[in-house]
């Protein structure tokens, strides 16, 4: 059976089929799961990974595997991207991402609000190796271009941004990282390639958490980058391979799995998020929303310009949220009490601004503080919107927010 060309052919059949052909022995239809650690080489084979290259034929797990490949393959298809690198998380990614673009001497730009294992991360482990972090509001592009220095290597921006959803324009930081001759990485975990398509506007790779919509289902870790095969080759081979970051084939099984149905599950998920979010615009108990794809989100006109899809995550404001959470816990029966997101069930996960800024993030001004305060108050209820009845979600929340 031929390969397809994918170019030609629509969202929803590539990620179906992207990386996938029948097994050519059992002509097994469904994508293979491939446990084995290691495989039968010739003699003469290098025992070291310094001897191989991307085409040679599979020997370790860590170094490469069939079901790895043919998510990798899939991943990139669906974000239009040259190749990816699976690891074992999110985080693995991002790790490798860092300690392979950043050595001793240099300097990144790093989203001020930010996944919080990243922000922690480079707020003690990162500059401890004598690499100098800025953490600047990304979506502030007089702060992005006066954080630039000579030694600038890297950008890294989230957007939307985990957990208050505020947005960066990508196509200008991009601007403003070729100009420093740096890199511009974007985790794009929220917006999903359903939404954006960060190498599309000037990105040199793409961040993704497996875990959360690619996967969709809350039963596998995984993650990746995305870009241009030279870039990823010697990422993969120097760096991924030695870090040991690498991602179970029963994962990247499951995760296959996932992706099959991820452009109609992304529908559903911003359909639902749409009703959930103007349910809660309307409650007397709740003091605001941000949701991009809500009018009053204060960056609507970039949200409109840079996703074609709004997602399904949102935050919401109440009084005395902290002790409301609480009242959350125990009195809803759909949405679960929980951290994570894009999962097919809905999930929900009060977030304290006294206590995150305490531990994850520490604002350097008091005009990034004045940002947060915007986006996120005293704290937000975090929500994913989850694929249940979108009136079943609502009655739930309603039922917890008259608790």
């Amino acid at each position: 059976m031929e390969k397809p060309d994918f170019k030609n052919l629509g969202e929803q059949t590539r990620a179906i089929h992207a990386g996938e052909l029948p097994d050519p022995v059992t002509g097994a239809s469904s994508p293979n799961l491939v446990m084995s650690t290691t495989y039968l080489a010739e003699a003469g084979t290098g025992f070291s990974v310094e001897g191989h290259d991307e085409e040679d034929p599979w020997i370790y797990t860590r170094w490469g595997n069939p079901t790895v490949h043919q998510l990798e393959e899939k991943l990139a298809v669906l974000e239009e991207a040259e190749t990816a690198v699976a690891f074992a998380s999110g985080m693995g990614a991002i790790t490798v991402l860092f300690f392979h673009l950043l050595k001793a001497g240099d300097h990144a730009i790093v989203s001020d609000v930010a996944y919080a294992a990243l922000s922690e991360m480079t707020n003690e482990m990162v500059p401890s190796l004598n690499i100098q972090i800025t953490k600047v509001d990304t979506s502030d592009l007089s702060a992005v271009k006066a954080a630039v220095k000579n030694n600038t290597r890297l950008i890294y921006i989230e957007t939307p941004c985990n957990p208050i959803l505020r947005l960066t324009d990508i196509e200008a930081v991009a601007g403003i990282a070729r100009g420093a001759g740096a890199r511009l990485a974007v985790d794009s975990t929220f917006a999903t390639p359903a939404a954006t398509k960060p190498l599309q506007l000037g990105a040199d790779f793409i961040v993704h958490s497996l875990t959360k919509y690619l996967g969709g289902h809350g039963d596998a870790l995984g993650g990746a980058i995305l870009g241009r095969k030279a870039d990823l080759a010697p990422l993969r081979k120097k760096t991924a391979i030695r870090m040991g970051a690498v991602i179970s084939p029963f994962n990247a099984w499951l995760i296959l799995r996932g992706l099959a149905t991820f452009p109609i599950r992304m529908r559903a998920h911003e359909k639902n998020a749409l009703k959930v979010a103007a349910f809660l615009e309307k409650h007397p108990k709740v003091k605001r929303v941000i949701y991009p794809g809500l009018p009053s989100h204060p960056q609507h006109e970039l949200a409109k310009k840079q996703m074609k899809n709004f997602s399904g995550m949102l935050t919401f404001q109440v009084e005395n949220g902290k002790k409301r959470s609480g009242i959350f816990a125990d009195k809803l029966r759909i949405v679960h009490y929980a951290v994570s997101l894009g999962h097919h069930r809905s999930l929900i996960f009060y977030l304290d601004s006294a206590d995150l800024k305490e531990s994850s993030f520490k604002f350097a001004t008091g005009k990034q503080d004045e940002s947060w305060e915007i986006y996120a108050g005293d704290g937000i209820f975090r929500l994913s919107v989850g694929l249940e009845d979108s009136k079943d979600i609502i009655d739930d929340l309603n039922r917890a927010l008259d608790g």
